[in-house]
């Protein structure tokens, strides 16, 4: 029996994807002038910028349960085989609430066969495990295997985070004022990284190419093949800075095979626009 893979859409990767793959698409929700949306359904990352340039600030929250136990519902009937891929249970609840529903549904339909991973990834952290997962499911490989390669990639998956501006950070509490408006006055580029699921400071840089600089140092000291891994860009309505972080890593390592997308409207209402993130591996796998 094929596998369908499962995945929210904080992994960052477009509407299109999960039509073409056979994916399944879990919305995380978007709260945003007094009304409730469901992300890349009936809200785009655009809009979501738009509104934070305006002064505005959307909300965030997991996926609905409702919509997730009629999915799970929807597979017990129809005895398919899932594996639901989640952002990471550090920065949003799904995954939590995924495994209590799923619970639940088991006692309606105890044979219900989906397996929840919690990735502790986030963005196209997630995006690049589900890629290969729906891969890995379309060439027919079994479960176990699936679940194997997923192991591998949650372990192994870098992340390199930068904002353009601390003041959304601030707006969400997560900064504070003051430091958002020295930060801005001294052109001062947080970068963060990713530790067991949650998003860390990692250090102040003073200037765009001073930063690129740095995580050009960064992916020489984390990274292994990078010449012929798959890295992500994910960008807040900034594809310009996406494509110069690009061209620099391609001129460093010779990669030829980048995935490029905007970040989603979860992660980007709290980043905000002008949020640079890249992800590689630490490691690859043998078959890859």
């Amino acid at each position: 029996m094929a596998i369908t893979i499962l995945a929210d859409s904080a992994c960052d990767l477009p509407l299109s994807f999960y039509k073409e793959n056979n994916v399944s698409l879990i919305p995380l929700q978007v709260h945003l002038d007094g009304k409730n949306y469901e992300d890349l359904l009936t809200i785009n990352s655009h809009e979501v910028y738009q509104a934070m340039i305006d002064g505005k600030a959307p909300k965030t929250s997991q996926a609905s349960p409702e919509y997730l136990i009629e999915l799970f519902r929807q597979f017990a009937k129809e005895q398919k085989q899932g594996i639901y891929i989640a952002f990471s249970s550090e920065l949003s609840g799904t995954y939590q609430t995924a495994v209590m529903i799923l619970n639940q549904v088991k006692e309606e339909y105890p044979d219900v066969d989906i397996e929840i991973v919690n990735t502790k990834c986030a963005s196209m952290g997630v995006g690049l495990i589900v890629k290969k997962a729906a891969e890995l499911a379309a060439s027919g490989a079994s479960k176990e295997e699936i679940l194997a390669d997923i192991d591998f990639r949650t372990r192994h998956m870098e992340h390199l985070f930068t904002v353009d501006n601390l003041e959304y950070l601030a707006r969400g509490g997560r900064i504070s004022k003051t430091s958002a408006l020295v930060g801005g006055l001294l052109n001062i580029k947080p970068l963060l990284h990713v530790e067991d699921g949650k998003l860390v400071p990692l250090e102040k840089i003073r200037g765009k190419k001073k930063l690129i600089k740095r995580v050009i140092e960064l992916m020489h000291e984390r990274g292994k093949n990078l010449t012929t891994q798959t890295i992500a860009i994910s960008h807040g309505d900034d594809e310009e800075t996406a494509l110069e972080w690009k061209e620099a890593i391609q001129n460093e390592f010779g990669t030829s095979d980048f995935m490029i997308h905007t970040i989603g409207s979860v992660i980007g209402a709290h980043a905000g626009p002008g949020t640079i993130a890249l992800f590689f591996l630490n490691d690859t796998p043998e078959k890859s």
